[in-house]
């Protein structure tokens, strides 16, 4: 004699599950999954202060010699809280080293007067004027 089987009734889905997209905004930065044109990798020549953020990343997130100072998940938080307007104007050494200074003060190895000094007296030597 077989046995008889109910039907298992199916809950419906909740609005939330069918659209994941309603639950988290999707920043100004992330542009994965839109529509773009084809990627063409390519090598490129860095500048030399490219170069010197990358190192100073490198540094600070403790990969070569002493304690970590930051983290990359640090790094990748300041990026995408810059705004919009600024992010899309912004190389992407540019959003590296906006990042390393956010966090920098955010973890008080910093401040802001010293930052505004230092950049003063950067302004201020020789070479500073012939590179503008």
């Amino acid at each position: 004699m077989a046995k008889a089987t109910k039907a298992k009734k199916r809950r419906p889905r909740s609005a939330a599950l069918q659209r994941p997209d309603d639950l988290i905004a999707r920043g100004h930065h992330d542009m994965g999954g839109l529509p773009a044109d084809r990627v063409v990798p390519s090598e490129h020549d860095t500048a030399e202060w490219e170069r010197r953020v990358d190192a100073l990343m490198t540094l600070l997130s403790g990969v070569k010699g002493g304690p970590p100072r930051m983290t990359v998940d640090e790094l990748r938080k300041n990026i995408e809280a810059i705004g919009p307007e600024a992010y899309d104007k912004m190389s992407y050494y540019e959003r590296w080293v906006t990042s390393i200074t956010q966090t920098m003060i955010q973890r008080g190895i910093i401040t802001t007067d010293e930052l505004g000094q230092k950049m003063e007296a950067v302004r201020a030597r020789p070479e500073a004027k012939c590179k503008k």
